[in-house]
């Protein structure tokens, strides 16, 4: 019978305390206002990261199309204007770069070759007909001649708050055909 009190007066602190409702409020807000500290800047730096991805995407379709539709041949000036402009609509505030390559089909031997290839900034190294072999399955069905320009744009996107977001490099590749004349040049045509 002893043993049975015991067992009784134990559960009922037990249950007393947890029916006790009297707390301090300063120890509740202690534990859960880091969390919610923290879980409010995660959710925004993640909804920073998709919104400079988009603005990255949108500036590169951006440059693509204007490429595509000059009828001059472009040079360096316009090539670092373009990277300037990439800068600027992408809202970049660290290592940018841009690369734009024109590539010809050729219908017989069923591969594509370099026409030109000049890049600024990171990632600016030209291309060659060998770096683009094993681009069959980025690039669209194209018929024996046509050319296409491709943009590859690169942004290294930091995040603002250290929240488990890595540092990582946004990339765009694009490819547009040219619009008003059969090709795009550089600097002059052959």
């Amino acid at each position: 019978m002893r043993d049975l009190c015991r067992k009784w007066a134990r559960l009922s602190r037990h249950k007393d305390f947890v029916e006790d409702e009297e707390g301090a409020i300063a120890i509740e807000a202690a534990i859960i206002l880091p969390m919610m500290f923290w879980s409010y800047l995660t959710v925004f730096a993640i909804f920073d990261s998709f919104h400079i991805y988009s603005l990255n995407q949108k500036a590169a379709y951006t440059i693509g199309d204007a490429i595509s539709r000059e009828t001059l041949p472009i040079d360096d000036a316009y090539l670092t204007g373009a990277w300037q402009m990439f800068d600027y609509l992408s809202h970049a505030n660290g290592v940018t770069g841009i690369r734009v390559t024109s590539i010809v089909y050729d219908g017989t031997s069923d591969q594509h070759y370099v026409d030109w290839s000049e890049g600024r900034g990171y990632g600016s190294t030209s291309l060659t007909n060998s770096d683009i072999d094993d681009w069959e399955t980025k690039l669209p069905t194209m018929v024996d001649g046509e050319r296409i320009n491709v943009v590859e744009t690169w942004n290294r996107f930091e995040p603002a708050f250290k929240t488990g977001l890595e540092r990582v490099w946004m990339r765009e590749f694009v490819f547009t055909r040219p619009r008003y004349a059969p090709r795009v040049c550089w600097e002059i045509c052959n």
